[in-house]
């Protein structure tokens, strides 16, 4: 069985930071593309930040400079570390896993920005 756990969302003021992570299991972590999205009340699910099986990042314009993601294999987790958070940025965070014919979501954890 297939399992995303995303943690460490909660509440942060504008300007303040926060580290997702993602514990992954049931899959072959090294082989899968693993990403962060948000969703945004009342907008689609867009994303945020993927770091590919062979090491390539891709960022949201957005979060350029100010959004890192990282991977750990051997720990089967992937992070986010979010930097000068801003209030349009709360939403719901999803890791995501993907394969060529596979993907996984996470239930998502919720960051509130907001003072």
């Amino acid at each position: 069985q297939v399992q995303l756990v995303e943690s460490g969302g909660g509440l942060v003021q504008p300007g303040g930071s926060l580290r997702l992570s993602c514990a992954a299991s049931g899959i072959i972590f090294r082989i899968y593309d693993m990403g962060w999205y948000r969703q945004a009340p009342g907008k689609q699910r867009e994303m945020v930040a993927v770091f590919t099986s062979v090491g390539s990042t891709t960022y949201a314009d957005s979060v350029k400079g100010r959004f890192t993601i990282s991977r750990d294999n051997a720990k089967i987790t992937v992070y986010l570390e979010m930097n000068s958070l801003k209030p349009e940025e709360t939403g719901v965070y999803y890791c995501n896993a993907r394969s060529l014919n596979r993907t996984y979501w996470g239930q998502g954890t919720q960051v509130t920005v907001s003072s």
